[in-house]
């Protein structure tokens, strides 16, 4: 059975964030799937192909271990506290005097991740508690 077209994206952008040619990126679809097209793929080629990416060098994203995930995941959750690219970039420099996601370590990433999901919390919590008094 084909794969879905959200996984099919979810593969391209990983192509794009790793920065891999099309030969590079192809080639590394046949040596793990047997298939030289993601449209060729099955569900099992699609998990063989998503650990091979999580397994290999190409998933570390800087010399400091930053990983594509930890980005992917910094990136969702600025996205989700509706934050524009400026007010992000303000926050890392404020508070881990690095001014892009590619250049934390891992473990400066982990604790942006952290910071970023006990801001998301209390937005959260403080709308919660707004919309409770506006009912009163």
């Amino acid at each position: 059975m084909a794969l879905d077209r959200k996984k099919l994206a979810v593969i391209h952008i990983v192509k794009r964030e790793l920065g891999l040619s099309d030969d590079e990126y192809r080639d590394i679809l046949e040596r793990e799937t047997g298939v030289r097209s993601a449209k060729d793929l099955d569900e099992k080629g699609f998990r063989r192909l998503m650990r091979y990416f999580a397994r290999s060098g190409y998933y570390r994203l800087n010399r400091h271990g930053l990983t594509f995930r930890q980005k992917l995941f910094i990136r969702h959750l600025v996205a989700e506290l509706g934050w524009d690219e400026r007010h992000f970039s303000n926050f890392l420099n404020k508070y881990y005097r690095k001014f892009r996601i590619d250049a934390l370590t891992k473990k400066e990433a982990s604790k942006v991740i952290e910071s970023l999901k006990n801001i998301l919390k209390h937005s959260r919590e403080d709308r919660a508690t707004e919309e409770s008094h506006e009912q009163d």
